[in-house]
């Protein structure tokens, strides 16, 4: 008979502590990489988040102001009952957060820079603020020739300019209908115009197109259009308003950018997002999960602004014209808590930017 071998019950049980020890040690490797992998990926879509929404804001304010007049464009401006002959700007309406329905400071122009301090939602127990910046568009084909209503060759509207729309001559070289994508983008329901001659310049907010037309007709979203002014208006670039239809000048046509930046956090208070408003459209959201945006400006030559360097605000008698750098500072956190932790995680980025069309000023001009 042959004898059976086997282990005993003692070499068993230590087998089986081995066993469970290197299992126990590697579950926990598995699991410490797992967790790093989460910190690591959660931090990585964070810093994505804070660094999409700082590249578009970077691209946008370094061009605040170029293209438009120094000082700005102006914006209808009245007489009122309670100062007879005294001219003081009408309300026009500002894009705005959801809930909100702000209006741009009283001014007789619109500037280069409009500050929003503490304009946007509450976020972390702070409030958090807003910016609109213009710049004109000079993609489109029709803005870099002559003057419409001009005896110059080649042009994109011959007499086709009236105080409600204008009408572009697609049969000229280089031109097409304001619908037609050309450039980047076409002109879309919501864009600004802005319409300067030897008289001035006005900005006017298009409400339709239609064939070969921009609209702006009364009612807009802005509220420019059809306002019966003393300044600021189409009335005021017409070279005899009392002609039916009235006539006009060479009137040159030039697409303004008017971009405004707010966090959201009405839409869904869960996840805040930093919104990018184009004009009157739509806005967009361009950066997720956002919980702080702070803006302040250098301004050159500060009387009431203190300090000069690093406001928050621009208070009377200085005015967004004297801005020369913006500060901003802008604050994100992870989508989802760390499962160690359960805790978000956070963090910002700063930057400063000097605006090519407004940083340098000639003091002796």
């Amino acid at each position: 008979m042959h004898r059976q071998k086997g282990f005993s019950l003692i070499e068993v049980l230590v087998s089986v502590a081995i066993m469970l020890v290197v299992m126990g040690a590697t579950i926990g490797a598995l699991t410490d990489a797992l967790h790093a992998n989460e910190a690591v990926m959660s931090m990585a879509d964070l810093q994505d988040n804070l660094r999409a929404g700082m590249n578009l804001m970077v691209r946008d304010l370094v061009q605040a102001g170029s293209g438009i007049p120094i000082g700005g464009i102006p914006i209808p401006y009245t007489n009122t009952a309670t100062s007879p002959g005294s001219p003081v700007p009408l309300p026009i309406n500002r894009p705005s957060p959801p809930g909100q329905a702000y209006t741009f400071p009283v001014q007789s122009t619109l500037t280069a820079i409009t500050p929003g301090y503490q304009l946007g939602p509450t976020q972390l127990g702070q409030k958090t603020d807003m910016i609109t910046v213009i710049y004109a568009d000079n993609t489109l084909p029709w803005s870099t020739m002559a003057p419409v209503n001009s005896t110059t060759t080649p042009n994109c509207v011959n007499g086709g300019i009236t105080a409600t729309k204008v009408t572009f001559d697609t049969t000229t070289a280089g031109c097409a209908s304001p619908g037609v994508t050309n450039g980047n983008v076409s002109v879309s329901t919501g864009d600004l115009l802005m319409l300067s001659n030897s008289l001035g310049n006005c900005l006017v907010e298009v409400t339709s197109i239609g064939g070969n037309a921009a609209n702006f007709a009364a009612g807009d979203a802005l509220d420019l259009n059809g306002q019966a002014a003393a300044s600021g208006t189409i009335q005021q670039i017409e070279s005899n308003p009392n002609a039916v239809p009235p006539t006009f000048p060479p009137t040159s046509v030039l697409r303004i950018w008017m971009i405004t930046y707010f966090l959201d956090a009405t839409t869904n208070p869960a996840r805040p997002q930093l919104m990018r408003q184009v004009n009157a459209r739509a806005a967009q959201a361009v950066g997720q999960v956002m919980e702080g945006l702070q803006v302040s400006y250098d301004v050159v030559n500060a009387v009431a602004t203190a300090p000069a360097n690093n406001a928050r605000n621009i208070i009377a008698p200085d005015s967004p014209n004297q801005v020369r750098k913006i500060n901003l500072f802008l604050a994100a956190r992870s989508e989802t808590p760390y499962s160690v932790s359960k805790q978000y995680f956070r963090d910002n980025l700063v930057t400063q930017i000097s605006m090519r069309s407004l940083a340098f000023q000639n003091l002796y001009n």
